[in-house]
């Protein structure tokens, strides 16, 4: 990793401290990929949007205490999002508006799924840092916050072409990662 790119555990203090900026830095970088684990989860729009919501209030309160392990943010705050879900759809199903929710909501919480679901976050995210600046550059802009292939080339500078390949390639490493750590 070079000087230029700050990893999360320097916002994670930084927001710890009470620094608002590095709080929503934070929230910009992570806001959508929360959001898809959420609508993933209850499958409702505003109620993904509440349960991001209340995801980053979790998250404001719980830094000040929090030991970051890795370089990123995200496996703690998907985590966080999970049990703010699993509450909403709780709540859903106490109300009595959606009882076909009973079935969507685990009768127990499978650590061993969740475990090798951290794995893979951790392989995956340790896949993206070996990439080049460029590479990871790309990979954010495309990957996480659903850059287009010219919007990205725009904002790097670079060929919509080279943007194209170089996801390609970089897609191809990170699922190669991703699957080392699925087989047993």
């Amino acid at each position: 990793m070079t000087d230029d790119v700050i990893d999360d555990r320097a916002l994670v203090a930084r927001a710890a401290g009470g620094s608002e900026q590095a709080f929503r830095e934070l929230y910009r970088a992570y806001v959508r990929p929360v959001y898809w684990v959420a609508f993933g989860l209850i499958g409702d729009t505003a109620d993904a949007e509440d349960v991001v919501q209340d995801t980053f209030v979790v998250a404001w309160k719980k830094l000040p205490s929090l030991r970051l392990e890795g370089v990123s943010l995200l496996p703690w705050l998907a985590t966080v999002c999970r049990f703010q879900a699993q509450n909403r759809l709780r709540v859903r199903r106490r109300h009595g508006s959606h009882a076909q929710l009973d079935e969507q909501i685990p009768a127990a919480v499978d650590v061993e799924a969740q475990v090798v679901e951290a794995q893979t976050v951790a392989a995956i995210l340790a896949a993206v840092e070996r990439l080049s600046e460029l590479d990871r550059e790309i990979f954010r802009l495309c990957a996480a916050e659903g850059y287009g292939y010219e919007a990205a080339a725009a904002s790097l500078g670079v060929s919509h072409g080279a943007v194209r390949n170089r996801l390609s390639r970089i897609r191809s490493r990170v699922r190669a990662s991703a699957m080392e750590t699925e087989t047993p």
